[in-house]
């Protein structure tokens, strides 16, 4: 369906999340992937979807110069938000450990942009999923981390993991932005820039 509407254009993903790759083969999306480098620091005034919306947009400059008339790039960030404070991903098994124990009993936001570039305009959407933890044991914390090892993911954690079964007790809005992009933002997006 979408495919067909797309049919002209050619979807780039900078992402080398295979959860990001997963979920655009859903949506029967043909894409590309290509990938470059990107430090991701931003402005330290900057808060909630502010950062996120900075960081999707940052990621898609690098692609700038190399865009050609039909390509639409599709670059994104995700944070987990709470109390006021941003956290990405960790650095290694304390770091992580420190971040679920953050996270244990209480509710957070989880955030993401996704910006989609194309070689005349730049259009930058987000959305905002609440999501709160039971109080979880250090048993269940060091478990989870040396068994699923959740260092390339925001906020050190999968809901679609072991800790998500276990320990999520409440969720208000899109489920796949906590795994890793808001598919129904995705579709909307590109399915109004297909039609024009």
């Amino acid at each position: 369906m979408l495919n067909e509407k797309l049919k002209d254009f050619n979807i780039i993903l900078a992402s080398g999340s295979p959860r990001r790759h997963q979920f655009l083969k859903d949506l029967n999306i043909d894409f590309e992937v290509k990938l470059k480098p990107v430090e991701e620091i931003y402005p330290e005034h900057l808060k909630r979807e502010e950062i996120t919306d900075y960081l999707a947009k940052l990621k898609a400059e690098a692609f700038q110069n190399d865009l050609k008339p039909n390509d639409i790039l599709i670059t994104s960030d995700t944070i987990v938000w709470l109390h006021e404070n941003a956290i990405g991903k960790p650095k290694d098994e304390d770091d992580a450990f420190e971040m679920i124990s953050s996270l244990s009993n209480q509710t957070h936001d989880v955030i993401t942009s996704i910006c989609f570039t194309q070689q005349q305009q730049q259009k930058v959407v987000n959305t905002i999923t609440s999501v709160t933890f039971k109080a979880l044991t250090e048993e269940e914390i060091r478990y989870y981390i040396n068994t699923y090892k959740p260092f390339d993911k925001a906020g050190a954690y999968g809901i679609q993991e072991w800790i998500g079964a276990i320990g999520i007790t409440k969720i208000e809005g899109s489920y796949n932005n906590v795994v890793g992009l808001p598919t129904h933002l995705l579709y909307e997006t590109l399915n109004s820039i297909a039609e024009g």
